[in-house]
């Protein structure tokens, strides 16, 4: 089978080197790519913008199956244009994907299917929203409605955090992405990721993972695309699984489907895991970044089939199976981001791949023909073992063994499952 994978970052780095183990697998491209998948694909320049541009690339070099990375591309409707002019794509249309390019069109979705997410309300005027948030009080939730590159949500401790957030959004810090916004409960627990993939109607659930959002050590200090992750969480008992699938996953696909909508694709739960069980926060409608990286490390089956079934309405026929060992990936970050970032600097030495480790490409480019950090995450050094503390050892070791000194971690990730061990 020949594929076309989009996209640029870490999450398209781990799924390339994972599609390309696939036996079925006869030729991978990636658009635009980088150094890193360009070791396991063909690079190819395309404008996923021009969807039609897209679509004539399949038929030129006889691509049967797209795997579509980031969501901007599905939002935009890129899944759309392959299905109509007939090649597989794994991913939502851009109705389904409204699951992620709107806080406020999940939140109703919720709302009509009783799937349990903390209340809220929608807002497109400051006044009205800050006078909610006076009237609830915090600590409180304030969410640019749309696409914000993970950096639209604050978690307030305070009403002045929560009306600053409200006042960012509607003066435009996240473009268009802000002229709504969304404002929800404080949910109180432990906060979880569940993958499932799903292709309209049936739902194979994948795994879990739990992300570091914060930029700092002790999650302290403002939210990023995600700082490090590790899988399997241990929050994630088999009996939450079993209540996220039957109260969350499920209720979603049906409604989707009842909607006129049906999802096809992996969705993404973003869960707080409370007192009263599993509550949705948001979904997203690709696979996380950086938890992609630990899932591809762990899975034992051939991803490749596993996509195409969802793609083709065929998820009944296949089964995933899973590394017992945890994996564990610290993203190594241009030093200012999550603000601003000087671009184009030097990386000296990527370790290579060892038996149980890798460091995927995530913001990288090549300059004069030498690597340097183009992103604002560069690069996420990634290892599994049997604990997460041993996991995390080798992580940690495989970033020290990096070269980069522009680069800068968190040094903390794992931290709840190991606190939980102490416990």
């Amino acid at each position: 089978m020949k594929v076309l994978l989009i996209g640029s970052g870490g999450r398209e780095h781990a799924l390339a080197w994972k599609l390309a183990q696939s036996p079925r697998l006869t030729a991978l491209f990636a658009a635009p790519g980088n150094p890193g998948i360009a070791e396991c694909a063909t690079l190819v320049t395309l404008d996923v913008e021009d969807h039609a541009a897209v679509s004539a690339f399949c038929r030129d070099n006889g691509i049967t199956f797209v795997i579509v990375g980031p969501e901007a591309a599905l939002v935009a409707g890129l899944a759309d244009q392959l299905r109509a002019d007939g090649i597989d794509v794994f991913g939502p249309s851009a109705a389904a994907a409204q699951l992620e390019g709107s806080k406020g069109f999940t939140k109703d979705l919720c709302a009509r299917h009783g799937i349990p997410t903390g209340a809220y309300r929608r807002f497109s005027d400051a006044a009205a929203a800050r006078a909610y948030v006076l009237e609830q009080g915090a600590p409180i939730v304030i969410k640019a409605d749309g696409l914000a590159a993970g950096k639209g949500v604050t978690v307030a401790m305070s009403v002045d955090e929560a009306l600053s957030a409200i006042d960012d959004c509607f003066d435009g810090a996240f473009g268009a992405a802000g002229a709504e916004v969304v404002v929800e409960a404080f949910l109180d627990g432990e906060e979880a990721s569940f993958f499932c993939l799903c292709d309209g109607t049936h739902a194979l659930p994948l795994a879990s993972a739990q992300d570091h959002k914060r930029v700092g050590d002790g999650d302290t200090g403002p939210n990023t695309g995600g700082m490090g992750a590790y899988s399997p969480a241990p929050v994630m008992t088999p009996e939450m699984v079993e209540r996220t699938m039957k109260e969350i996953i499920e209720p979603t696909i049906r409604g989707m489907a009842a909607d006129g909508d049906p999802f096809t694709g992996v969705l993404f739960a973003g869960l707080m895991i409370t007192q009263k069980g599993p509550e949705l926060i948001e979904y997203n409608v690709r696979f996380g970044d950086p938890e992609c990286q630990v899932l591809m490390m762990r899975l034992e089956s051939d991803l490749l089939p596993l996509l195409h079934a969802a793609a083709t309405g065929a998820l009944d026929k296949v089964s995933a199976e899973w590394r017992d060992e945890t994996a564990l990936t610290v993203v190594l970050a241009s030093k200012g981001y999550p603000g601003a970032y000087e671009k184009n600097t030097p990386i000296g030495f990527v370790p290579p791949d060892g038996d149980a480790s890798k460091v995927f490409h995530a913001g990288t480019g090549l300059k004069d023909g030498k690597l340097v950090a183009t992103g604002g995450r560069v690069l996420n050094a990634t290892a599994m073992a049997p604990t997460v503390a041993a996991a995390q050892a080798e992580a940690y070791a495989l970033v020290d063994r990096v070269q980069w000194e522009n680069g800068f971690c968190r040094r903390d990730i794992g931290w709840r499952a190991l606190e939980r061990d102490k416990v």
